[in-house]
């Protein structure tokens, strides 16, 4: 038997994504400034994200409804399936999810300033300035992809 059992960190996702919602809606400098999230950026050369959260602001204000409908219905998912449905359901969840993030993830990563999809890295030169896909481009989304991974993994 596992340690820690599927729905305990389903559950603890779930509480982790609630917890960020409110700090996106109340004070966004307090994710970007963390530790993991400097250490991450830094170890794999992104730049930092703090300019852009600094205040609160309408898109950060949606992206904390999305997070918490998403810790919400997982909240709910979690507590009131049985086991058979529970066990389809977050089995047919959780690819999708880890493919979602692997894929927000390395984007981050690849299409960083000088990184392996833009015209300075080595790679194919895809780099182009896109404005909206840029913003993707950052410490704090790369953080947040790897650690969903990470749980999605587990």
């Amino acid at each position: 038997m596992a340690i820690i059992s599927a729905a305990t960190i389903i559950r603890s996702l779930s509480i982790f994504h609630l917890t960020v919602a409110y700090y996106l809606l109340t004070a966004p400098a307090k994710i970007a400034d963390q530790n993991l999230v400097f250490i991450l950026g830094a170890a794999m050369d992104l730049p930092s994200a703090t300019s852009t959260f600094t205040t609160p602001s309408p898109p950060l204000a949606f992206l904390s409804a999305i997070l918490a409908l998403s810790g919400l219905s997982d909240l709910a998912a979690t507590g009131s399936l049985a086991r058979e449905s529970s066990q389809l359901y977050w089995s047919s969840q959780a690819p999708v999810r880890l493919l979602f993030f692997f894929f927000v993830t390395s984007y981050a990563w690849a299409f960083k300033p000088g990184g392996l999809g833009t015209e300075e890295g080595s790679g194919s030169g895809r780099g182009g300035g896109r404005p909206g896909w840029d913003n993707l481009k950052n410490s704090l989304v790369f953080s947040w992809g790897f650690l969903e991974m990470m749980v999605w993994f587990w």
